[in-house]
């Protein structure tokens, strides 16, 4: 009787959707965050901590923070399938650490370096080598065109061909593609201050000393992660070093892409006035920095270049000598008579002047200054445009 009643029991309570919730399974792996520094600190490692938590719970894996490098025995890294270096810096191992953990790689551990874990360990030849490259410097955070270089593996999967992104962004002591898989790179004709031309990867990956190593230059601004393409990127990364998910092979990549084309190179171009016959306005678009436009010493004066047809402009660089403009326009047209202006600078300081993420179109392009730097005329190297 008893038993025909535990029947009716579980019929009941089968019917109406009230069977006991099985146990969560069990996670596929745990990784470890290791967030020391012991040089600049980023504000947003506690939101980059969160966000892997976040991933873990959303992904089934677990996830253990720490900034204690005495996490990094033999018996402890042991229970991780990878270790994430969160913007790690400076020097953050001892020697024992350091053998701890090559010792976890060599036995197939993982390892994710996140943003300026390329500024950490300079000393330590064997990370130099697990990083892939080490950090040398960054210009002010800004918008970038971040391009898919591998859009097969599971970090980059589905993100935009051409990713614009707000961060800061690394440049490298050496460009590592020769020892890596490639992932994403900078175009540095969308922003400025890249220093590695052409080709400047920013995330790759690869089989490293009987571990995995992926690495990515992004992650810098708490904003970082809440945004739903760097947290695919991040995801993919943890599961190659954890679980070898997709393909960091090296040596199967097509070569990088050739550097943008300079649309003033060698294009007619002619200026309100020059200051004699040995400084024409050709001088500014024949890709030599050693000859140079000067004007009149007055002001307004203007430069302009015909690009032989319309396109889409979004940078233009610009060279100044000692004499500069102070305040300029950037100004487009499509018939050379009729002037939009796409961007006023004022307050420049001469050298290097490098407008980017212009969005302007036109067949001509001229600099137009309204206020000279000295009492000379403006003195131009180069005057570079940039587009489609």
């Amino acid at each position: 009787m008893l038993r025909r009643l535990a029947f009716c029991l579980v019929f009941v309570l089968a019917a109406l959707g009230l069977t006991g919730v099985p146990a969560h399974a069990a996670p596929d792996f745990t990784v470890l965050v290791f967030s020391k520094t012991a040089g600049f600190r980023h504000d947003s490692i506690p939101t980059g901590i969160t966000t892997v938590q976040q991933l873990g719970a959303a992904n089934n894996f677990a996830v253990e923070a720490t900034e204690d490098a005495n996490a990094f025995t033999a018996a402890n890294l042991a229970r991780f399938k990878a270790v994430i270096w969160l913007s790690t810096t400076g020097d953050v191992l001892n020697a024992a650490q350091q053998t701890a953990f090559e010792n976890y790689i060599r036995a197939g551990g993982g390892y994710v370096g996140v943003h300026a874990a390329a500024d950490t360990e300079y000393d330590w030849a064997w990370y130099g080598n697990l990083v892939g490259a080490y950090f040398a410097s960054h210009p002010a955070i800004q918008a970038a065109t971040v391009r898919i270089a591998d859009p097969a593996h599971p970090a980059t999967a589905g993100l935009p061909a051409a990713w614009s992104r707000t961060d800061e962004w690394y440049n490298y002591r050496t460009n590592p593609r020769p020892q890596v898989h490639v992932l994403t790179t900078l175009d540095e004709s969308t922003y400025s201050g890249g220093t590695m031309g052409a080709d400047h990867p920013n995330t790759w990956c690869r089989a490293y000393d009987g571990g995995r190593s992926f690495y990515t230059g992004m992650g810098h601004t708490p904003a970082s992660y809440s945004e739903a393409g760097f947290r695919t990127l991040l995801l993919g990364g943890i599961r190659y070093a954890a679980q070898g998910t997709g393909d960091c092979s090296v040596g199967t990549q097509p070569p990088p892409p050739p550097p943008p084309a300079d649309l003033a190179l060698n294009h007619p171009a002619t200026a309100s006035s020059v200051e004699n016959a040995n400084f024409p306005a050709s001088n500014a678009v024949d890709a030599s920095s050693t000859t140079r436009w000067s004007s009149a010493f007055a002001d307004p004066q203007w430069i302009q270049v015909d690009l032989g047809a319309t396109h889409t402009i979004d940078r233009v660089r610009l060279l100044w000598e000692a004499a500069y403009g102070s305040a300029y326009q950037i100004q487009t047209s499509a018939n050379g008579t009729t002037w939009t202006t796409a961007r006023s600078v004022t307050g420049g300081n001469g050298g290097e002047d490098d407008n980017t993420a212009l969005s302007a179109s036109g067949r001509y392009v001229r600099i137009y200054g309204t206020t000279r730097a000295t009492q000379w005329g403006y003195s131009l190297f180069t005057f570079q445009v940039y587009g489609t």
